[in-house]
């Protein structure tokens, strides 16, 4: 039916809204997991398979968080008439855009972002000062940026379950206009 991209900076509650999609029996993919995405020499091309934790000072200028294009692929070929919703924030993003029916962005001011990030357990990235810089360099761009591609932008601090049903809404409305 539709390939949705729920999209947003890190701790925007993308994983979160993933777990609400699953439980209520839809198709949806966190990118951080299933071997969607991986690290990657951004000079030498090569896929980083044991990348370091914390990330070292500087490491973030040359590697990059890919998304593979041919995963992207299967899932939309494999998701037969259902939606499906693949969730996930990476640097590659031109080179999978076209795949997509509808673009979703979770937005989250900096305050709730900052919080999200120091206390969260499920993922470690943001965590080091040099991660948390460049997560917050990114953020007061997210919305302008997805605005201008025509995303749908949803507010991060809602409830995960009122987010999941923001972008099952949206969703709806490209797979039955009108």
């Amino acid at each position: 039916m539709a390939l949705v991209w729920v999209t947003g900076n890190s701790g925007t509650g993308k994983s979160t809204v993933c777990a609400v999609l699953q439980q209520r029996g839809h198709l949806a993919a966190d990118a951080d997991r299933g071997g969607y995405c991986h690290w990657v020499d951004r000079t030498t091309g090569a896929v980083v398979a044991d990348p370091p934790e914390p990330v070292p000072a500087g490491w973030l200028n040359r590697f990059g968080w890919q998304i593979s294009r041919g995963r992207v692929e299967a899932l939309a070929v494999n998701s037969d008439d259902k939606t499906a919703f693949l969730c996930g924030n990476i640097e590659n993003e031109q080179d999978v855009l076209n795949l997509f029916d509808l673009v979703v962005c979770l937005v989250v001011d900096d305050e709730t972002l900052i919080d999200r990030i120091q206390t969260r357990t499920t993922n470690s990235f943001g965590q080091h000062p040099e991660e948390l810089a460049a997560i917050m360099w990114w953020n007061p761009k997210m919305e302008t940026n997805y605005r201008a591609i025509g995303a749908t932008i949803i507010d991060g601090t809602l409830p995960p379950a009122e987010i999941a049903n923001a972008v099952l809404a949206a969703a709806e409305r490209i797979v039955h206009p009108n």
